[in-house]
């Protein structure tokens, strides 16, 4: 080894050590900070007198997010029964932000006419029933948007999947598609009219 090879390792083995000296300080940094005293849910305490470490919520606390006096809009329920109107307008934006959400949560199984043959059920599932029968062609809005709220039969729910707001969304992208499928030939625009003879 040459007196100028010698030095560059010397060289090279100094600041490495002055790397893991700077390096270091965090580890043990992180490391306090991953055991600082804290007390896990639940765990006992001789902080407060009845031993327990946390308090427990005042009376009436609504977590955050959690606050549903609208029984419309987050149960899909009116005074009578199931809601039979949207609880907000229906728009052009709705019906396409519907359409888009029912492609992407309910086509695997409704197919995307509705008609109950999507890819899940192609691949063995059970067939849900087609939307365009009779007993969910007459069904109020709210039907739907309560079924993705709570699940019916093998569907499971979507309300930890899917916003309330979006729910009405689909559910209203359903009744048009319903509707899409049952409009009498004299109520087509004259376009269509011709293209169907």
């Amino acid at each position: 080894m040459t007196p100028e090879t010698s030095t560059r390792t010397l060289r090279r083995l100094r600041w490495g050590a002055l790397a893991a000296l700077l390096l270091l300080p965090g580890c043990e940094l992180r490391q306090a900070m991953y055991n600082q005293p804290k007390y896990k849910p639940l765990e006992a305490s001789t902080f407060f007198a009845d031993g327990r470490s946390a308090r427990m919520p005042v009376a009436g606390t609504i977590a955050q997010g959690q606050l549903r006096l609208d029984r419309h809009f987050f149960e899909g329920k009116a005074d009578t029964g199931l809601a039979t109107t949207l609880p907000m307008p229906l728009t052009k934006e709705l019906l396409e932000r519907g359409h888009q959400r029912f492609d992407i949560y309910c086509s695997p199984c409704h197919d995307r006419t509705g008609r109950g043959n999507g890819m899940v059920v192609q691949r063995g599932m059970k067939r849900p029933p087609s939307y365009h029968i009779d007993r969910l062609r007459t069904a109020p809005v709210g039907y739907f948007y309560d079924v993705m709220t709570n699940g019916f039969g093998v569907m499971y729910s979507y309300a930890s999947r899917i916003t309330p707001q979006d729910r009405w969304a689909i559910a209203a992208y359903v009744k048009t598609l319903q509707y899409s499928q049952q409009v009498p030939f004299d109520q087509l625009p004259t376009e269509d009219q011709r293209q169907l003879q």
